[in-house]
């Protein structure tokens, strides 16, 4: 088929055809860019943890009233052996947080005090000598806390332990031969001592500014005495997480009932956690989708409905091309061609703009950049809808008979 008379066609019709291919192009820019977002949100809701999350809940406990350091690190220790006393509980360790908790202590590694800058940032994770086994850590090289290191520390102490644990991101970035275990390294401007490293462990946030260490954390032997309170870290037997929960507020009230378990947060299962640290994410990933879906249909629909106001109003042109022999594949291809360069226009303004979008987004919103298979997949979309979009008109107006070409207008 001949390019020439359907480019003819578009030129007495500049005001339609510049607004369905502008519209073609904003919705490339706008899809690609929303795609993008979703897949890198559902990502983010499906990182690993590193720990058994299937058994594991959290207590956040609140003590009421006033006592001294020592009186709270006693009663730390008496919640921790009553946890270890409900049946179905296998281990239980206190610490100043957990992974995706959604806030805790953060602080920067260097190797060397003189150093200007960190390397990188860490998570600080707080655990006795039962941490590794309670959130079910996978130990790759050293030895775990022995018991005897394990100490207190008050909110207002200095972070400082002669000994911690690694995780194997953490000891990659700051020993890339991969010999971490018996070096030292530059916590909060303490010197320690790596003795051990665990395959993964999550941080606290799943914000984007601790994307950049999500999985590099240090383990301090020590339990955080604050008398704000603190968490307690239970591990169930398998299929008895729900029994082990239940039984946790009483159990816990009977040792000392001078404390606070909030109804709704006071004991959380960790897909309970896991569900309110990616709820933004979630929620974002929905949203995009939602507006993709109604632009594209947006979008078709204008397809449909300016193709279906140029075919009433060719009706008699049409009629005349079929009385001098153009069949009804020649006038369905003539309108599906049409369509087809209108979109190829708006998808190559489209492709300028979703670049030019995500740009933006990454000065921004410290976003990724777009990867160009987001916009061929967006390209390949447009244009198949396009064609979709245009099919049923396109086909009514290949019925459209030759007796229409002696009608008068």
């Amino acid at each position: 088929m001949e390019i020439k008379p359907i480019l003819t066609a578009l030129r007495r019709h500049k005001a339609g055809t510049v607004l369905i291919a502008m519209q073609i192009a904003l919705t490339l820019a706008i899809v690609c860019n929303a795609l993008f977002i979703i897949q890198q949100r559902v990502s983010h809701l499906s990182e690993p943890t590193g720990i058994d999350e299937a058994d594991i809940y959290v207590v956040n406990n609140e003590w009421a009233g006033k006592a001294s350091i020592e009186q709270i690190d006693a009663n730390t220790r008496a919640d921790v052996a009553a946890l270890r006393q409900i049946p179905g509980v296998q281990d239980v360790t206190p610490s100043n947080s957990y992974p995706l908790r959604g806030g805790g202590w953060d602080d920067g590694i260097r190797l060397h005090p003189e150093q200007r800058s960190d390397i990188t940032g860490s998570t600080i994770y707080f655990g006795d000598d039962r941490f590794v086994d309670t959130l079910g850590l996978r130990l790759i090289a050293g030895r775990n806390f022995r018991s005897d290191e394990i100490g207190s520390m008050d909110v207002r102490d200095r972070l400082a332990a002669p000994s911690v644990m690694v995780t194997r991101a953490l000891a990659e970035k700051l020993f890339p031969d991969g010999q971490a275990v018996g070096k030292s390294i530059y916590v909060a401007g303490n010197q320690t001592t790596i003795v051990g490293v665990v395959d993964l462990l999550q941080a606290q946030s799943v914000a984007r500014w601790a994307s950049k260490f999500a999985h590099r954390a240090v383990i301090l032997p020590k339990r955080l005495i604050s008398a704000g309170g603190g968490f307690y870290i239970v591990r169930a037997r398998p299929g008895q997480l729900d029994a082990a929960m239940r039984a946790t507020p009483e159990a816990l009230n009977r040792v000392n009932p001078r404390r606070v378990l909030d109804e709704e947060n006071g004991v959380l299962s960790f897909s309970e956690v896991r569900a309110r640290a990616y709820e933004g994410d979630r929620g974002m990933a929905v949203l995009m989708g939602v507006i993709s879906l109604v632009l594209l249909a947006i979008t078709a629909a204008g397809i449909v409905g300016l193709t279906s106001f140029w075919v009433g109003q060719r009706r008699r042109q049409i009629g005349v091309r079929r009385a001098l022999g153009a069949t009804r594949q020649d006038i369905l291809q003539y309108f599906m061609t049409e369509n087809l360069l209108i979109s190829v226009g708006g998808v190559g303004v489209g492709v300028v703009l979703a670049i030019a979008m995500n740009l933006w987004l990454v000065t921004r919103f410290e976003m990724n950049r777009l990867s160009m298979d987001y916009v061929l997949s967006g390209v390949l979309l447009l244009l198949l809808l396009g064609q979709g979009a245009v099919l049923a008109p396109a086909i009514r107006a290949s019925k459209v008979s030759p007796v229409e070409a002696t009608r008068s207008v």
